[in-house]
């Protein structure tokens, strides 16, 4: 275990950093390119394409509970290279499906490689950063990520417009394939700490279920957060046409270079203050981004709702995968990495569905609003979430002082 060091860019939290790079560099250069794709390729109906990505998650998901179970008995080397393996096969897959439904299964396969890989990673990532800069190194290895979603799509749209399908998953395969030497460099890191003897009155089954009660609060404020995410993800692009914002496409751009520059910033605040003035401020940040977007009449609207949101989801993001593995024990940080990205995935499918509806019976400017309320919500689960515990503190002291 390295949690003892105090030095943050060691080799070992650079090497899994980059790994988790090349891991959503695939999906984000892939992801953008299979509507395009599914329906030359097949002519599939608008129902067949929306599965390509419901499958994907649905079956990432529940692999990771799979994982978190299997990383609380102290190894990681074999989840990632299995799951590494099983994405690479099925990104080189996707070029011999000769129909869509072989297509689909390949889908749920790279979900399975997809969902045992992005727990184990910061998993290990949480294990190298020392105790005290947690939320920091957190921050900085959510970076990863941010990089991969903006110049993802840039490469994996210039692939498939300028060479084809199989030259996209070609290099999207050879991208995960990078991470196999780059793992077997770090096989230190990818043990991890065993967990401790419990007593014979213990049952991991209470242990397991003490933490998802720790983690409940902030992961359902991940997955109102992420309701909002997958909201601009799916109807941005509509939402543009409807109002007539030409250059909507700057949104994202100026987002992740939002995100880009607070993110180091609010992981050394969460290490000095803790999460609860970067989940407020950051959450009345993203209604603010969200409420300017649904009033854009102009590119300048489009790049300030774009900073303002990213601003706020770079407080929150980060913050909240941060407490919930402070919250846990050392050997279920796969749980708590587990339920962060599901609610994450839960939540862009959610908002995907649910805003759709509003949009339908509205329209998108109406939509953002309402998504704008939902950050109300966040806002107010978060206070009482936070007054709650602070109350609970001082009768926990009295009870062991008396």
């Amino acid at each position: 275990m390295n949690t003892h060091q105090e030095k943050l860019w060691s080799k070992e939290f650079i090497i899994i950093t980059v790994c988790n790079l090349l891991l959503f560099l695939n999906l984000q250069m892939i992801l953008p390119s299979f509507p395009v794709y599914t329906k030359d390729a097949f002519g599939a109906s608008d129902f067949a394409v929306s599965l390509v990505t419901s499958l994907f998650a649905l079956s990432a998901i529940a692999t990771r509970f799979f994982a978190a179970g299997i990383l609380q008995k102290g190894r990681a080397s074999v989840i990632l290279y299995c799951g590494i393996a099983i994405a690479a096969l099925s990104t080189a897959g996707y070029y011999w499906c000769g129909s869509i439904l072989l297509l689909l299964v390949m889908r749920v396969l790279f979900g399975i490689g997809f969902g045992l890989s992005s727990t184990t990673l910061p998993t290990m990532a949480a294990d190298v950063i020392p105790p005290k800069r947690m939320g920091e190194g957190i921050g900085y290895f959510g970076l990863s990520t941010s990089l991969a979603m903006s110049i993802g799509p840039i490469i994996g749209l210039s692939l498939l417009g300028n060479y084809g399908f199989g030259t996209l998953t070609a290099v999207g395969t050879a991208v995960l394939l990078i991470i196999f030497p780059l793992a077997l460099a770090n096989r230190s890191a990818a043990v991890l700490p065993a967990p401790p003897l419990a007593k014979p009155s213990e049952k991991s089954s209470h242990n397991t279920g003490e933490a998802f009660k720790k983690i409940a609060l902030p992961g359902f404020l991940n997955l109102l957060l992420s309701i909002t995410y997958g909201g601009l993800l799916s109807f941005l692009a509509l939402y543009g046409k409807e109002a007539h914002l030409s250059h909507i496409s700057y949104f994202f751009l100026f987002n992740a270079l939002a995100i880009f520059i607070v993110r180091p910033f609010s992981g050394k605040i969460f290490d000095s203050k803790g999460p609860f003035i970067l989940l407020t401020s950051g959450a009345f940040s993203v209604m603010c981004g969200l409420f300017t977007l649904s009033i854009a009449s102009s590119t300048s609207f489009v790049i300030l709702s774009a900073m303002l949101y990213g601003f706020g989801y770079g407080m929150i993001q980060p913050s909240v995968q941060a407490w919930m593995i402070k919250e846990v024990d050392v050997e279920q940080r796969g749980i708590a990495n587990s339920m962060f990205f599901n609610t994450l995935d839960l939540g862009v499918a959610a908002g995907s569905m649910l805003l759709g509806l509003v949009a339908m019976h509205f329209n998108y400017s109406g939509m953002y609003r309402l998504s704008a309320l939902v950050m109300a919500v966040f806002l107010v689960l978060c206070l009482v979430g936070f007054l709650l515990k602070k109350g609970k503190k001082p009768a926990e002291d009295v009870r062991k002082s008396a």
